[in-house]
């Protein structure tokens, strides 16, 4: 007799009820129930164009919390991430990254000191387990607590350039003194001590408030916000928002920019990466990677002809040659474009150069521009 395989488990966060009432269109997305769109706050376009211009705010409990904490929690962090977390503050962040030994990506992180021995170190949804597996195998000779706090928070991103406004009405913390990747604690919408960070993943100013993962707090907290926000013409917003978003700021999503097969130097962003540290896990591969050069990088695309590069299109060369392939395309809301990230070899990664993607069969040129696409004004 055949058993058929049990369907998987698709997770929820404690807000689910709370998109399902406001009328969500749910996904699943790396094994969760989420929102991609909410039709009464006008769709992707209308959320997309809330953050740019105004504020929109995002249920990201999906992402993941790995907590290190003891007399050598540094050291641990050190040893498992490839900036350089000596350099943090208390209350500061950073972006980081876990590697492999062969320089490729376990996951991209932000890593917050919390304390003097304590980092909170937030991992992506789609990788939680594997990466706190990853985390406890290679920190075992550390004197020091890792902790999976994952399930432990309800985590809402309030972002765009009035985020700061619509926040400060519902807390006691000074936000004006939070400095874009630093965070601090307070009291939120009744809720005492409260860790706020002022991070994001949508290329715009914003905050990410960590509260109790129970339902009736969560959704207090969501309804909260959504009604202070109303004079700041505050949106709910989902996955497709905050995909247009990132993509407009390349920002990497894991998966997509950067895997277990693509290396630090390729995905451009070894600015994150300090070489001159104590050594990391994935250094002396990525040491051999600089010296040796590389084949391949990461590049943004602007369709010059009529066509959407799509996630996983093929790029070619003038000749409809195959040379690499798109990780990430969408139109852009803001730009008003049709844009793509893209790895191609380096001497295709000149700005300027022109390549054609393949679209439903046709070969559709485009241009090698800067990148990111697009970049906030900061406040003098």
């Amino acid at each position: 007799m055949l058993l058929s395989a049990a369907a998987p488990i698709v997770r929820k966060t404690a807000l689910n009820a709370v998109h399902r009432a406001m009328g969500a269109k749910m996904v699943e997305f790396n094994g969760w129930d989420m929102p991609v769109e909410y039709p009464g706050s006008g769709g992707i376009i209308a959320e997309h164009l809330a953050v740019r211009n105004g504020v929109g705010i995002f249920d990201v409990s999906h992402m993941g919390d790995i907590r290190f904490h003891g007399p050598q929690a540094l050291a641990a962090v050190q040893h498992i991430s490839m900036n350089d977390a000596a350099n943090l503050a208390v209350g500061q962040a950073q972006y980081s990254a876990m590697l492999y030994p062969q320089g490729t990506f376990v996951d991209d992180v932000i890593v917050h000191r919390l304390a003097e021995d304590d980092y909170l170190l937030v991992i992506n949804a789609g990788t939680r387990e594997k990466d706190f597996q990853w985390v406890r195998d290679n920190t075992l000779q550390f004197d020091c607590a890792v902790e999976h706090l994952s399930d432990d928070f309800t985590q809402i991103a309030i972002q765009g350039p009035k985020a700061v406004n619509l926040l400060q009405k519902l807390t006691d913390a000074d936000l004006s003194a939070v400095k874009f990747y630093w965070v601090t604690r307070g009291t939120v919408c009744g809720i005492p001590n409260v860790l706020i960070g002022r991070t994001g993943y949508t290329a715009e100013d914003g905050f990410e408030i960590y509260i109790p993962a129970d339902e009736a707090t969560s959704a207090r907290v969501w309804n909260e916000i959504l009604a202070a926000g109303t004079e700041f013409g505050v949106v709910a917003c989902g996955l497709g928002s905050r995909n247009t978003l990132r993509l407009e700021g390349n920002l990497s999503l894991y998966g997509h920019e950067i895997s277990d097969t693509i290396n630090v130097w390729e995905a451009g962003l070894d600015r994150f990466c300090k070489m001159d540290k104590p050594d990391f896990i994935g250094h002396s591969a990525l040491a051999q990677a600089k010296a040796e050069g590389g084949k391949r990088t990461l590049v943004g695309l602007e369709m010059v002809e009529r066509g959407i590069a799509r996630d996983g299109y093929k790029v070619l060369d003038e000749n409809g040659r195959e040379i690499g392939y798109v990780t990430s395309g969408s139109p852009a809301p803001f730009l008003k474009k049709n844009i793509a990230l893209a790895y191609v070899p380096v001497e295709f990664a000149a700005v300027g150069s022109t390549v054609k993607v393949e679209i439903r069969g046709q070969a559709v040129k485009a241009q090698v521009v800067p990148s990111p696409f697009y970049k906030r004004l900061k406040k003098a």
